[in-house]
């Protein structure tokens, strides 16, 4: 069996824009309402972030009517209003390395010494950069106080010429196979949006020879091939990200389909007795307390918050934990 993941109380923020610097990550791990922490997911080498390409904005799920302004950093669009609960972004990775990322947590332990919280660090890459990666931040656990994870983010939408590894088998058995049997810290895989059995049982197949390197799978990521448009001064519809202005939606839209995706997940690790050990952090369109209860009650072990995180600020896990009276095992 896998190092277990801890996360108490079962509420946490997912890799997003929101958890990208220092400053980002003190203010989640100060946070009494969070569980656990997840960085934005880094390579070892950094991403090339690109200001004018690699946006965000915010919209009306109800209309698909986008507020004004797009964002290319944490601080959202300025005049982003309480209605435009969805996003849509053409983002990459993080710009700082994971080495940057490292010195954080190190940083963290040292204005937060009493902290246990476990940091989830999400990280990207070639199959042997994932290896490497792993090296890294399993080293890098053994100097601090607090424990660590490392999230495999295998099902960003948005690179170029890269399409997610979580959606094929023999891509995704690439990675899975470097890594160690008996890792010293848990390993946990996000997923793409699924949207068919035969991808939950490919998935399935692919974990069963790897079951013991695997403690938690995140479902679910943004979904791909989004578009938003509104019209410009000429009168015609066009674009509101940059380029074709396609990217991955997320928050309350998205959230009925990870719905699904954690309960099928669920159900079908449940019925392989290897891989019934696996925890589900169920993430999706989450931004309040009936959001909270119903990721729990179709098996999420825990529950992240991405959008909302973006649109409420830390304060959204108080509103989390008010909504449900602290009643987290529901």
């Amino acid at each position: 069996m896998p190092v277990c993941l801890t996360i108490d109380p079962p509420l946490l923020n997912s890799a997003t824009p929101w958890a990208t610097d220092l400053d980002d990550l003190i203010a989640l791990a100060s946070c009494p309402s969070t569980g656990a922490v997840t960085t934005r997911t880094s390579l070892i080498k950094g991403f090339d972030h690109q200001d004018a390409s690699h946006r965000y904005l915010f919209f009306n799920p109800a209309t698909s009517t986008p507020n004004k302004g797009t964002s290319s950093n944490q601080v959202p669009p300025e005049r982003h209003t309480e209605d435009a609960s969805a996003s849509l972004n053409s983002l990459g990775y993080s710009p700082i390395p994971l080495e940057g990322y490292v010195k954080f947590l190190k940083e963290i332990g040292v204005q937060l010494p009493a902290m246990k919280k476990t940091f989830i660090v999400s990280v990207t890459g070639s199959p042997q950069d994932i290896l490497a990666s792993y090296e890294l931040i399993e080293s890098t656990s053994k100097v601090l106080s607090f424990p660590l994870a490392m999230e495999i983010n295998l099902s960003c939408p948005n690179i170029p010429g890269a399409p997610p590894p979580a959606y094929h088998g023999a891509a995704l058995e690439k990675y899975l196979s470097l890594l160690p049997k008996q890792p010293a810290i848990p390993i946990g895989i996000k997923t793409p949006p699924y949207t068919y059995e035969g991808q939950f049982t490919s998935l399935i197949d692919t974990l069963l020879p790897v079951a013991s390197s695997i403690s938690f799978i995140t479902a679910t990521n943004t979904l791909g091939s989004c578009l938003i448009v509104e019209k410009d001064a000429g009168n015609k519809f066009a674009p509101q990200l940059p380029n074709l202005g396609v990217g991955g939606m997320a928050g309350p839209p998205l959230h009925p389909l990870a719905l699904g995706n954690v309960s099928t997940l669920r159900r079908f690790l449940d019925q392989v007795e290897t891989l019934k050990h696996i925890d589900i952090i169920g993430v999706g369109g989450v931004r309040d307390g009936d959001g909270y209860r119903r990721m729990r009650a179709v098996g999420a072990s825990a529950v992240a918050v991405g959008t909302a995180l973006g649109k409420q600020g830390v304060k959204v896990f108080e509103r989390i934990e008010r909504d449900i009276e602290r009643d987290w095992k529901l």
